[in-house]
């Protein structure tokens, strides 16, 4: 019997560093050079390679997936336009805090000295974008893969750029080093010590929950401390579900604006549990309050300096909190009443007969549907009422673009959702301009023949942006467009499709989608009119 060992190649020791990682996925569209040998090492390895129809698509599932399973996940593409088309998604990763693993591919070393045509500096141009960039020109292939892992995991998380030319996927390669997770220690005593007398001292504490709190163990820490200390807890939109909607001590979403603004100015300590800056809104801090922040690491925190930060593993300072703290509970009744305020506000209003109030198409959907899919929302007004009114009930419930807001985001990361769990499926809530952006991944979903829903919000508008023009005389067609209708490009992608303009057409397309099997999609025409109103109410 032979006992020769078998010759390891690059793509063999990258995917093989990527399965200790424990990497559920790639996702990418690819070209020549690496990119096949890559898939064919990723199979070996039981990593699954997704075919997206656009990079900035694939790396849009590829951010959703790792959000979901805390896991690093890949995102491929040829060199050149390949890579310059997935910036968009490696921004949104960087600003998501998703550990995104670019795999690009390269020019081997025998072009590169001549070769001019798709050559730009593929690593320069993600330098802005990501933690890490690592060339196997330059670092043997398994040693630049867990360099890359490494960062993109390290806090806060976040993308890592890979360069593997064809030369280096083919050619010989040493095995990787051993894969280590990185680890963080938790806050030292005297600091947890001087949290506990900050929040003895306390009559009204509330707590601001933000995306560092979504996983299991820190979720669980968390809602043990608002429960301990029987206060109100806000969350971001990249939290919501850490403490659900229907909590007793739910007190709303916080975005730094000014609908959440009379409970907070009511509490004498603002407690940051994984609250990221960049999940807040770009106005001033309103509160005179002291603020207790509890972060995996040290950064600016411009809009309020801390009184007192936890840094590290935070979780076991909260559990050690709930178990030490006295309870500070607001007077009975008021939580609910600020909320239902808070709620209130944000409600849409149909006016006239253009079609739905956006707020009453994120409601009719979730009554009508008997189970309950996970839900991804695009960027655009139709966001808020989105986030307000779905009602979350655990971390990952809600999958959403906040820290770089981007568009056509919905459709793909409710590709990724669905197929990260095909019982429970997914939905996406999506303007018509965001999905003009990504209709290809239609076809995607279709290939895929996923359960997933898509409703959109089409009031054939740029209705965010309209708002924000003000008295600017704009030419005709800058913010609009013709209505366009969705259920034909559905039907040709092969999947089906309903238009419905009023809650009893939404409630019977939800039933006949729910009978349906593969992707569907439900055009609603929206009236947008009410859109002023709920941007005033949230933002001031």
């Amino acid at each position: 019997m032979d006992q020769t060992p078998q010759r390891l190649t690059g793509a063999q020791s990258v995917m093989a560093c990527c399965a200790a990682a424990g990497m559920p996925a790639i996702f990418g569209v690819p070209g020549g050079g690496s990119s096949l040998d890559l898939i064919a090492a990723a199979k070996r390895q039981g990593i699954p390679f997704m075919l997206a129809r656009t990079e900035g698509g694939a790396g849009i599932m590829a951010a959703a997936l790792a959000e979901l399973t805390h896991r690093p996940v890949g995102l491929l593409t040829t060199r050149g336009p390949g890579v310059s088309n997935a910036a968009n998604a490696m921004a949104n990763a960087a600003l998501e805090r998703a550990p995104v693993i670019l795999f690009a591919d390269g020019f081997p070393a025998a072009e590169a000295r001549f070769t001019t045509h798709q050559w730009f500096d593929q690593a320069a141009m993600m330098a802005p974008v990501t933690s890490a960039r690592l060339r196997t020109q330059e670092v043997p292939a398994g040693e630049a893969t867990y360099a890359a892992l490494q960062a993109a995991l390290a806090v806060p998380r976040g993308p890592a750029y890979l360069e593997l030319p064809g030369d280096v996927a083919g050619g010989a390669a040493a095995p990787a080093p051993e894969f280590r997770w990185p680890e963080l220690p938790p806050p030292d005593a005297a600091t947890i010590a001087a949290a506990r007398r900050m929040i003895a001292q306390a009559q009204r504490p509330a707590l601001i929950i933000g995306l560092e709190a979504t996983l299991p163990a820190r979720a669980a820490a968390t809602r043990a401390l608002v429960e301990a200390l029987g206060a109100p807890a806000l969350v971001t939109y990249k939290a919501k579900g850490v403490v659900p909607d229907r909590h007793p001590l739910f007190g709303g979403v916080f975005t730094g604006g000014e609908a959440e603004a009379p409970l907070l100015r009511e509490a004498d300590l603002i407690i940051l549990l994984g609250a990221d800056p960049v999940e807040f809104i770009g106005q001033a801090w309103r509160y005179a309050a002291p603020v207790l922040d509890f972060a995996t690491a040290p950064r600016r925190l411009d809009y309020t300096p801390p009184a007192l930060a936890l840094h590290g593993a935070w979780e076991a300072a909260a559990e050690e909190l709930a178990g030490t703290c006295p309870a500070r509970p607001w007077p009975a009744g008021e939580v609910a009443r600020r909320r239902d305020a808070w709620a209130d506000a944000l409600r849409n209003t149909a006016g006239g007969n253009r079609g739905m109030a956006p707020s009453e198409i994120v409601t009719t959907t979730q009554a009508a549907l008997s189970g309950h899919p996970r839900v991804a929302v695009d960027a655009g007004a139709h966001m808020f009422p989105c986030t307000t009114f779905w009602e979350c009930f655990a971390p990952g419930d809600l999958l959403i673009s906040n820290g770089l807001a981007t568009m056509g985001y919905a459709l793909p990361a409710a590709i990724a959702a669905a197929w990260h769990d095909p019982a429970r499926g997914a939905l996406a809530f999506t303007g018509d301009g965001g999905l003009m952006m990504c209709l290809g991944e239609l076809a995607t979903a279709a290939a895929m023949k996923l359960n997933l829903t898509v409703v959109v919000f089409n009031d054939a508008l740029l209705s965010l942006i309209d708002i924000k023009k003000g008295t600017r005389d704009l030419p005709e067609g800058a913010l609009d467009w013709p209505e366009a209708d969705f259920t034909q490009v559905m039907r040709g992608m092969g999947g089906a499709a309903w238009r419905v303009a009023d809650a009893a057409g939404l409630r019977a397309a939800l039933a006949e989608a729910e009978a349906t099997p593969g992707p569907r999609l439900i055009d609603v025409r929206t009236d947008p009119s009410s859109y002023p109103a709920q941007i005033k109410a949230l933002r001031g």
